[in-house]
């Protein structure tokens, strides 16, 4: 990690390879590296795609961050990760900053396995303050003298739990530091050289030894007259920094200062990393999208991009073959909702990622943005179906886990009809593990009272909107995958499903292909391929795994030797409901052989996803392998033969 000499007309960023080469840098050094940094940040996510606006918000903010602390032994945690790529560049990841969510690449959160500069793994929000309060008393408890300092933004300071970290923080009087990146949501109006310096000011020991004096005066007044003191210094402060809600939650708070100005940020976290005191809170303002017009000029400020063309701005995306499944199942919510004025829907800050931007444009009044708060989502929506609305719950499927318990206490024991639209179920591609649909038929098809479905194709989808629609016999889920449909063709109107009915597609008599969900299109191609072979196969789409449709497996049971189960989820979910119903009707006595295929009892690291899939084995490869090891010739079952002589 030694400093690299810098050769005449170099870029200063090529002097940087880890943060201890930027420590000693003069401040117009560090404006000049910030600028390069952005520059490299932004033709890094030209190539690869990803979340660029927030990273280009805090690049100031790195290279102060990364010059005034001694990371990594000082701790340095990003809520989230969209905006850790410039941290990335100048912590010994630049040479592979162009492999970001490509396989076998850098995660584009941050991950621990790959950099002892990522204390902590990020991609789901508002864990920051948690983690590193627990990173502070694993300090404290050790005899450490390290800082810990958590980067959270407005955003995610939306979530409850957030607060009930910084509750901790200060009830604990613990020393940390929370630097609140607000880019959004403007706590205070923009800042100037007044602000800087009476943030710098109240930052600074001798101010904050003075405040600890005039504590311990007021404490020696009698009762009335130690809470006017109290209150009147704080007023005070309040008056110049705004930062009551935070003091009374025990933090110190400065600020707002401009995120982008180095010479108003290092002072300031100077004098925080210098703090003996108890928790901390700055208050930083920035831009997200900073100093790339195409970014600051477009309405999301290019949160998330496919590869673009740096000098324009415009993105490479192909056009597609299909409608997505978001769009259609917005399209066909705002379709029942024109019928139907008790449809409501919710979403937790996704209103483009869920496609209820669409219905809140025509329905604006219907369309509620509750922020990073599933749990508040849940039992809100559970509050408005108790006065007879019908509350469809548009949320990711990695994001509704953060939910369970409301879904359990407040919709499911309840038996409350709130409907539950599950985007990306299924594998998800560059964004890797952390945002896989891979849990939710297994942790809700578990619940008493809830109907849990899955639609084959876009179609499908329409018609499974339409049935949660009409659906009032208690709580419903319906799961869809990112991405594109398969180009079926699209009826005019949603059609309400007969609950717990699948479908036949294909009918033969050796081996059935049981699919729930969107694998059913692998499904057929798998068919095809042991048709091929002479294999007589039926194909069926269960639409359902709660409740079953118990007459189709029976059938199915009866009629084949081998029955394969297909889904896009974990262990426990739909093949497992099957197993059980085979196992306890005594369907499994006369032979049948099942192979239930689900994800592997593994995390998926980002990749293409038809290449997660693979590994998953839920492709047509493996599902014709299935087949032929339970009929005894397939390759696998030929090897065991093998061995067995």
């Amino acid at each position: 990690m030694s400093k690299v000499t810098k050769k005449p007309d170099t870029p200063l960023l090529d002097t940087v390879a880890y943060p201890t080469d930027m420590r000693k840098l003069t401040l117009p050094e560090l404006v000049q590296l910030a600028d390069e940094l952005r520059q490299e940040t932004i033709d890094a996510v030209s190539v690869t795609g990803g979340h660029l606006g927030a990273g280009l918000g805090v690049v100031e903010l790195t290279v102060a961050l990364h010059h005034v602390f001694n990371t990594p032994e000082d701790r340095l945690i990003w809520d989230v990760g969209h905006q850790c790529y410039p941290h990335k560049i100048l912590t010994g990841r630049r040479d592979r900053i162009r492999t970001l969510r490509q396989p076998g690449g850098l995660s584009g959160f941050t991950k621990r396995a790959e950099s002892e500069y990522d204390p902590f793994g990020a991609a789901h929000s508002s864990t920051s303050i948690s983690a590193g309060l627990g990173m502070a008393v694993g300090r404290d408890l050790q005899g450490g003298k390290n800082n810990v300092v958590s980067v959270i933004g407005d955003g995610a300071l939306s979530a409850g739990m957030a607060y009930e970290a910084m509750n901790n923080a200060g009830a604990m009087d613990a020393r940390q530091i929370v630097i609140l990146n607000d880019n959004d949501m403007s706590i205070a109006p923009p800042v100037g050289a007044m602000s800087a310096y009476l943030s710098r000011l109240l930052s600074g020991r001798s101010y904050r030894s003075l405040r600890e004096l005039a504590k311990q005066f007021a404490a020696l007044l009698p009762d009335p007259l130690e809470r006017t003191a109290r209150r009147a210094e704080e007023f005070a402060r309040g008056m110049v920094t705004g930062g009551t809600l935070f003091e009374e939650l025990g933090f110190y708070y400065v600020g707002p200062i401009d995120g982008h100005n180095l010479e108003h940020l290092i002072p300031v976290l100077k004098n925080a990393r210098d703090s003996k005191y108890g928790p901390i809170l700055i208050h930083c303002v920035t831009q997200k999208g900073k100093g790339y017009p195409p970014a600051e000029e477009a309405a999301d400020k290019y949160h998330g991009v496919s590869k673009f063309d740096v000098i324009t701005g415009a993105q490479a995306k192909a056009a597609p073959n299909a409608p997505s499944y978001t769009k259609v199942f917005a399209q066909s919510l705002i379709q029942e909702a024109r019928k139907d004025d008790k449809i409501v829907a919710v979403t937790a800050a996704m209103p483009d990622g869920t496609g209820l931007d669409q219905f809140a444009g025509e329905f604006a009044d219907r369309c509620f943005d509750v922020g990073i708060a599933e749990q508040h989502a849940v039992t809100f929506a559970a509050g408005m179906a108790t006065e007879g609305l019908k509350p469809f719950v548009a949320i990711y499927s990695t994001f509704l886990q953060r939910a369970y318990d409301q879904v359990v206490h407040d919709v499911a024991i309840q038996n409350l009809p709130v409907r539950f639209a599950l985007d990306r179920a299924g594998l998800v591609g560059a964004d890797g593990a952390t945002h896989a649909g891979s849990f939710d038929i297994t942790y809700l098809a578990t619940l008493p009272n809830m109907m849990v479905m899955a639609p084959a194709d876009e179609a499908e989808l329409k018609h499974m909107v339409a049935t949660a629609a009409a659906y009032d016999a208690g709580p419903c889920a319906f799961r869809y995958p990112r991405g594109e449909g398969v180009g079926v063709e699209m009826p005019e109107e949603g059609q309400v499903l007969e609950i717990g009915k699948g479908r036949m597609i294909k009918q033969g008599d050796k081996v059935a292909i049981l699919s729930f969900g969107t694998r059913l299109k692998e499904s057929l191609l798998a068919a095809e391929e042991l048709e091929a072979k002479g294999i007589s196969t039926s194909v069926a789409d269960a639409r359902f795994c709660k409740p079953l449709d118990e007459e189709l497996i029976e059938n199915l049971a009866a009629r084949h030797d081998v029955l394969i189960t297909v889904e896009e989820g974990a262990i426990g979910g739909f093949g497992s409901h099957v197993m059980q119903f085979l196992a306890m009707n005594g369907l499994l006595d006369d032979g049948l052989k099942i192979r239930p295929l689900c994800m592997q009892d593994i995390f998926i690291d980002q990749q293409k996803i038809e290449d997660m899939y693979e590994k998953a084995g839920l492709n047509r490869r493996q599902i014709v392998e299935a087949a032929l090891s339970a009929l005894g010739t397939g390759t696998a079952a030929q090897a065991q033969n093998r061995s067995a002589l």
